[in-house]
């Protein structure tokens, strides 16, 4: 066990008194305008309270907000002596460690700008971010980002030091310029030690303003070269309040920080309302003991994109495939009744019969709780998804089995708060009212424009397309095509570049007929086509976990993901799971045209190392329909199959070739209702 840190039971007895303290409202705290200052504040008024917990080697380990505090304050000390100050640039690469969240906090303090990138960039895109923000130092999680670093170290002229958390395989490496992030912490601990250094790193932490810039965040780059969102200390707490007050956060909360330190969804919700309201950021072992962390925590928030849940109901739904004949049917019954009556019971709604209360109760006792355990959400108070839409099926899902799961729909030009769900007022189809304080407005062409108190600066070295996004009275383009209902709900359709019409007039929005197919266990990607076409087409990936449990249990041999994803009875499989999604489409209004008339099942799976999705796994349209071209040829042309090279990046960095004939099935559609256009089908 490293020497740094001391172990606490993670639920004993903690000093501090409860209570929200969401609102920069008392006159001591009113000068507490940036993070930095939030965290001596807490160090004041719960000093005693734990604020993180990282588990290591097995056994968490844990520090209070007093602790953080000194941590923070030595951590800025030292990283002035090793040259950076206010206006200076520092990355932040890794997955979620304290250390690495510290590190944000002691950059801020000093009135540095911290850049929070993606751990898993391949070198090359990180040397892009990292030259771009002009960074000139960096704090990494361990040897595999201090490796990518130094291997573009070429194009990093201004980058003078490398910190890193974990020392693991860097004994012989060469430390001029490479320290650990704990000798910073010492250095700067005993140069505090004098009264007077002690007394002028206070100053600096004075000196912030809750103008000042407070992190730059680079999108994810689903259209091209990610950009550099700048967000001040203002925005980001006003959203932080926004979030904190909405769902009445405070010091006796628990969350899990999982996601990406370089999103914003993580930077909001392990951060930013962590520092405000006081709750305890919890950092897993590794992303394969996330479940069985968040359930030892006792996780109370829970935030996690859509592909999170559906990977949890995909594990969920092969492992009961495995299950006795029994145990099959008491799920698909109790499961069936919670997608009857759960929601409603979740929602309080009158109208539930005494016995279908007491048949829920009951299914509660023998599964809904089990599975509640399962996924760590047995004391999850509020749950959200966002980041891109979530199957309806799969978010009712969750809820009916009484997981209090909302969507909410954000963007890091935002500082993510657009739209929320009250209680009571939850819809799978919408993602709620405007957030408080936020305006929205939708465009002539059903574009959504929101204004909000967490609305960015401006793109970092992109004046022009800063003035492409944000209109001149403070409006952003969410890019993104939606209205509202009758109910005052905003409706997001697909980004407002992708939704187009068929041939003949027939509304096509891709993602909408995605997230259908999504909600399969067996399908883990689809991208669609049809804009401008005479009918729709789709690429599909299927889920190697889902599919490969299926082949285990009928029989099916095969070598490799390639193999089994061209076997005729997974063609089968699937073609059953579009016939279904066909049907769904042909009963909704103004959505009979979207039905899918070909597809294919990709020889390979869409990865973010080969450019076809981006960090946050969304997906690159323009990149793989320019990449698969010959493929979407063919399945427009009539063809029955179609050879196809693609080069993939694998993990060590080597590259190679997959090459494939892929075989394309034949759907008959259903009969549909007229076509009709995004601002029809708002009325």
């Amino acid at each position: 066990m490293r020497q740094r840190k001391r172990s606490h039971a993670a639920h004993l007895s903690e000093a501090g008194r409860p209570g929200r303290l969401t609102s920069l409202t008392t006159a001591a705290d009113a000068r507490a305008d940036t993070f930095p200052k939030l965290l001596a504040r807490n160090a004041r008024l719960r000093p005693k309270r734990t604020a993180f917990r990282h588990k290591d080697l097995g056994i968490w380990q844990s520090w209070t907000w007093g602790e953080v505090h000194q941590i923070v304050r030595a951590y800025a000390r030292g990283l002035q002596t090793l040259g950076l100050k206010r206006g200076g640039k520092i990355a932040i690469i890794g997955y979620n460690r304290p250390y690495l969240y510290w590190t944000i906090c002691a950059a801020q303090w000093l009135g540095a700008i911290p850049i929070p990138v993606y751990a898993d960039s391949v070198a090359d895109e990180m040397a892009y971010v990292l030259a771009h923000a002009e960074v000139t130092h960096a704090a990494v999680q361990d040897q595999e980002q201090v490796d990518k670093i130094l291997s573009v170290s070429d194009q990093l002229p201004q980058l003078q030091h490398v910190l890193y958390d974990e020392q693991k395989g860097l004994r012989d490496y060469d430390h001029s310029r490479l320290h650990s992030i704990e000798s910073i912490v010492e250095e700067g601990r005993a140069r505090l030690a004098d009264a007077q250094e002690a007394a002028a790193i206070d100053l600096a932490l004075q000196e912030g303003r809750g103008s000042d810039l407070a992190i730059i965040l680079y999108t994810s780059g689903t259209t091209g070269r990610p950009k550099g969102v700048m967000l001040t200390s203002d925005a980001v707490i006003a959203a932080a309040e926004i979030g904190c007050d909405f769902d009445k956060l405070d010091e006796t909360d628990e969350i899990i920080a999982y996601l990406p330190i370089a999103w914003v969804g993580d930077h909001i919700f392990s951060y930013a309302q962590a520092i405000l309201s006081g709750l305890c950021v919890n950092c897993p072992e590794s992303p394969e003991t996330i479940a069985e962390d968040r359930r030892e925590i006792g996780a109370t928030y829970v935030f996690a994109p859509p592909r999170v849940f559906e990977s949890m109901l995909t594990l969920t739904m092969v492992r009961i495939e495995d299950a006795g004949a029994l145990k099959r049917r008491m799920f698909h019954f109790f499961i069936n009744h919670a997608n009857k009556v759960g929601e409603k019971i979740l929602n309080k709604e009158p109208g539930v019969g005494a016995w279908d209360r007491l048949l829920w109760s009951i299914g509660n006792v023998l599964v809904y709780a089990p599975l509640r355990n399962r996924f760590g959400m047995t004391r999850v108070k509020v749950g959200y998804t966002a980041g891109e839409a979530i199957g309806p099926e799969i978010f009712r899902f969750y809820r009916s089995i009484g997981v209090n799961l909302k969507q909410l729909y954000g963007q890091t030009e935002a500082s993510v708060y657009i739209t929320m769900q009250p209680n009571g007022e939850i819809r799978a189809d919408t993602v709620g009212r405007p957030a408080p304080q936020v305006e929205i407005r939708i465009a002539d062409n059903g574009e959504v424009l929101y204004r909000s108190p967490g609305v960015f600066v401006g793109y970092y070295k992109d004046d022009e397309k800063t003035a492409e996004t944000k209109t001149p009275d403070g409006f952003v383009h969410s890019g993104d095509a939606g209205f509202f209902d009758q109910n005052g709900h905003l409706k997001i359709i697909d980004r407002a570049k992708d939704v187009g019409k068929m041939r003949d007039g027939a509304l096509f929005p891709p993602k909408y007929v995605e997230n259908k197919l999504k909600f399969y266990p067996n399908i883990k990607e689809a991208v669609c086509f049809g804009d401008g076409r005479d009918h729709v087409a789709a690429f599909i990936n299927i889920d190697l976990v889902a599919v490969s449990n299926w082949a285990e249990r009928n029989g099916v041999t095969y070598a490799s993901y390639q193999e089994l994803a061209g076997h005729p009875l997974v063609y089968d499989m699937i073609e059953k799971h579009v016939d279904e999604v066909n049907r769904s489409l042909s009963s909704e209004p103004r959505m009979g045209g979207a039905q899918i008339r070909r597809f294919l099942i990709l020889h390979k799976e869409l990865d973010a190392d080969d450019g076809e999705l981006t960090r946050t796994q969304k997906v690159r349209r323009g990149f793989i329909a320019e990449r698969y071209a010959p493929l979407i040829n063919a399945l427009y042309d009539g063809s029955s199959e179609a050879d196809i090279s693609t080069e993939v990046t694998f993990e060590d960095g080597r590259k190679g070739v997959i090459s494939a004939r892929v075989k394309i099935r034949d759907m008959k559609p259903y009969p549909t209702t007229e076509p009709g256009s995004v601002l029809e089908a708002a009325e």
